[in-house]
């Protein structure tokens, strides 16, 4: 029986494995494994709700072993460290539990296919002091990392001086740094609800760095202006033209030798693919450690070996590179499930083509704004308010369905709406 193996629980992997599991594995036709270094499944788009709070791992998380039970495909917690295109096996590092002791040890896992949708990490260029000074937002267990650090600074105010003010400092304004400025402000504003009467925003200080011409480089520039109108308006200073040389524990440098001072540090500015990538020295790279591929997602070096989502570098026939989003993730999980079965099939691969659907940034309770259908009309269909907000969550929960099917996603989504009427709005530990 041939091995499929997909390393990586996001997006993109998470539904092929889904997609997989249903065709080959409920029928035993395959073994399909998905590989992830994580227990739970969060949609990585909502990670700045989970450095927030408003958005709990623990509760509104998709565990992968239940959900492998469900569909059709094992799991396996892991982080791969090792491949062999010859002899067709991955290399998985030992796991280790907090207390230093081994859970398993270092292993070997077989392929006959396999598809690499590891995702990305940060981008700090080699700029000094950042990755010992900043938090970042790659990963779920970042992210609950600054929301711990964010609440014992709320947690000091309250019991400071009304006065006193947290100061937080965000480089990069993409997406991921937008939306999380206009996150935190909301979160500050539910405070007084949970016991801490002293906060406000108006205690809440937010630099915003962007090194281009202005926030949001990637979208049209009608929603970089709306996006920057309404952090001003909260009280965001978004600052542009303006690049970070160093950072240290009181702040970071930027350019011209000036001083943003903060409390808490956010990096957010560009993406890379992991480094065990490039230590394998096996792939074609680009600069970002991207894995360059054909235009029906092989990689160069092995027709059997797939890649998808952020790790993937995809040219399309106009030149443009497919951009690292979910949407591209989405569309790339589909394809590679159809090439599969078409290679079992006997039948000619189809090449990738990356569709637009539009782009939404996601400003917390206060706007949502963005463009639709973004090939079609080249992204001159401007939206925002709450038809934006509504097409915004229609993204996730699309998404839930793919994962989980229509009967069940529906029925989770509703549970997951109960939940929320019950719990409280912020997680408080």
């Amino acid at each position: 029986m041939k091995t499929i193996v997909i390393v990586g629980g996001g997006a993109g992997g998470l539904e092929l494995a889904t997609q997989l599991g249903h065709k080959y594995g409920k029928k035993k036709l395959a073994n399909i494994i998905l590989v992830d270094r994580n227990r739970s499944h969060i949609w990585k788009p909502l990670l700045h709700e989970v450095a927030t709070g408003t958005l709990d791992v623990n509760t509104d998380g998709v565990e992968y072993r239940a959900h492998s039970s469900a569909h059709y495909y094992q799991f396996q917690l892991g982080t791969m460290i090792g491949l062999n295109q010859h002899s067709k096996h991955i290399k998985l590092q030992a796991l280790i539990d907090e207390e230093g002791e081994e859970v398993l040890p270092e292993r070997e896992l077989m392929f006959d296919t396999l598809v690499l949708a590891v995702g990305s990490v940060s981008n700090d260029f080699g700029t000094p002091g950042v990755a010992e000074n900043s938090y970042f937002l790659d990963s779920p267990q970042q992210a609950e990392r600054f929301q711990r650090a964010l609440f014992n600074k709320f947690t000091r105010m309250n019991h400071q001086s009304s006065d006193s003010e947290l100061r937080l400092a965000i480089v990069g304004g993409g997406a991921t740094g937008v939306e999380l400025a206009a996150e935190l402000y909301r979160v500050v504003g539910l405070l007084n609800i949970y016991g801490m009467p002293d906060m406000s925003t108006k205690r809440l200080k937010i630099d915003l760095i962007e090194a281009g011409p202005r926030i949001l480089p990637a979208l049209p520039e009608k929603i970089s202006k709306a996006a920057k109108r309404e952090l001003i308006k909260l009280g965001v200073v978004v600052q542009e033209h303006v690049r970070v040389t160093s950072a240290d524990k009181d702040g970071f440098i930027t350019n011209g030798d000036k001083r943003i001072s903060a409390d808490l540090m956010v990096w957010a500015a560009g993406i890379k693919a992991p480094e065990f990538i490039q230590k394998l020295d096996l792939f074609e790279t680009n600069r970002s450690g991207q894995i360059i591929v054909k235009p029906t997602l092989q990689s160069n070096c092995d027709a059997k070996i797939y890649v998808i989502g952020d790790c993937c570098a995809c040219k399309q026939l106009n030149g443009s590179w497919v951009p690292p989003r979910a949407q591209s993730a989405h569309q790339m999980a589909s394809l590679v499930y159809k090439n599969i079965v078409r290679s079992e099939q006997g039948k000619p691969l189809r090449d990738y083509i990356y569709t637009d659907y539009g782009s939404l940034v996601n400003l917390s309770k206060y706007s949502t704004v963005g463009s639709l259908m973004g090939n079609l009309t080249k992204g001159s269909m401007f939206i925002e308010g709450r038809i934006a907000r509504l097409i915004y969550i229609s993204l996730y929960r699309m998404h839930l369905i793919a994962i989980h099917g229509w009967v069940k996603g529906t029925v989770g989504m509703l549970a997951h709406k109960i939940g929320r009427s019950v719990k409280p709005k912020i997680k408080l530990h």
